[in-house]
């Protein structure tokens, strides 16, 4: 009786952490399609991107390449409740904010001594295979400039 509680019970663990990810559709790992990107030279190029769960926080790890040119690696974990996190690896930010709009729509703000470098929406599609990120930003030669992100789910 006490062996088939504790089955029943990690059975019980195991199927609210699988749901846990069922209603965050972010959470995975996203390989950049340059081919239905529009990217925009002097400007970042995270060629890929994984959210994981750490704990009750959302971990965010990209790849890529930075504006000089040489590879990049930049860490952020928190929630996605609209507040400053601190974002570890971008020298032109030093924290993010992420807000949930809906199950498959986030806003973000990437934002260097509290005001903000970069902003963006990110959208997951229905099917939860293509993540689009639309950016908005300066360039390296400080214009103006919108780029337009798609990943898809590995």
């Amino acid at each position: 009786m006490k062996t088939r509680s504790i089955v029943l019970t990690m059975a019980v663990c195991f199927v609210a952490v699988a749901v846990s990810f069922a209603q965050n559709p972010n959470i995975g790992s996203w390989k950049l399609n340059e081919a239905k990107s529009k990217l925009v030279p002097g400007t970042i190029k995270n060629t890929s991107v994984v959210y994981s769960m750490d704990g009750d926080n959302v971990k965010c790890v990209t790849d890529g390449i930075g504006v000089d040119g040489k590879p990049m690696h930049t860490e952020w974990t928190g929630k996605f409740d609209g507040k400053d996190y601190p974002l570890t690896g971008d020298p032109n930010s030093d924290s993010r904010a992420y807000t949930k709009v809906d199950d498959h729509t986030l806003t973000l703000s990437n934002n260097k001594g509290g005001k903000a470098t970069t902003t963006g929406k990110i959208i997951v599609s229905a099917d939860g295979k293509t993540r689009t990120l639309t950016t908005s930003g300066k360039d390296s030669k400080g214009k103006k400039v919108t780029a337009v992100a798609v990943y898809d789910k590995q």
